[in-house]
C-alpha cells in the first residue's frame, strides 16, 4: 500500500519532473568538472565501476557487475581499461587463480578525491546561489531521492 496520497496524474508530473532533470543535474556538473579538471575524463561507465571498487575494495568482476547492474563481460573490458591507465588493479585470488579481485591504485584514489572536491565546490557555489525555501526543499528531498534510488536499485536487480 502507497503511503501518500498522490494522484496517478501528480505522480507521472513528478517523475517526468525527475527523469528530465535528474541527468541534466549529473551532466551540467561533469561538464564542469570537465572544464577545471587537468586529467582525462574516464567514461561514465568506467567512473561508476572506479565508485564501487572505492566503497568496495577487494570485489570481485562478477560482484561489480551484478553491483553496477552490467554485465560481467562489460566489466570486465573497463578493467582491462582502467589496468592500462594505471587507475584499478587485479590481484588474483589466493585460492582460486581464475578469479581477480579489484583495487584502485593510489592514482586513481588521488583523482577520485580531486573530482569529488571540484564537483563538491561547484555544488557548494550554486547552493550558494538559492534562496533559503530552495534549500530547505532540497535538504528535505535528500532523503526522499536517496529512497528513491535505493528502490530503483532493488527493483532494477
Amino acid at each position: 500500500m502507497p503511503q501518500h496520497s498522490a494522484s496517478e496524474q501528480d505522480l507521472d508530473h513528478l517523475a517526468a519532473g525527475l527523469v528530465a532533470c535528474l541527468p541534466a543535474l549529473s551532466r551540467a556538473l561533469e561538464r564542469q568538472v570537465d572544464l577545471t579538471y587537468p586529467h582525462a575524463k574516464p567514461s561514465e561507465a568506467q567512473l561508476a565501476l572506479l565508485r564501487h571498487v572505492e566503497t568496495h575494495d577487494g570485489d570481485t568482476v562478477r560482484a561489480a557487475a551484478e553491483a553496477l547492474l552490467m554485465k560481467p563481460n562489460n566489466v570486465s573490458a573497463l578493467v582491462t581499461q582502467l589496468t592500462e591507465q594505471g587507475l584499478l588493479e587485479r590481484r588474483p585470488d589466493a585460492s582460486d587463480k581464475r578469479v581477480a579481485h579489484l583495487h584502485l591504485t593510489a592514482t586513481a584514489r588521488q583523482r577520485i578525491g580531486e573530482v569529488q572536491q571540484l564537483m563538491r565546490a561547484h555544488v557548494v557555489q550554486a547552493l550558494g546561489a538559492l534562496t533559503d525555501g530552495e534549500m530547505d526543499a532540497l535538504g528535505s528531498a535528500l532523503g526522499a531521492l536517496t529512497s528513491l534510488e535505493r528502490r530503483l536499485r532493488r527493483s532494477a536487480r
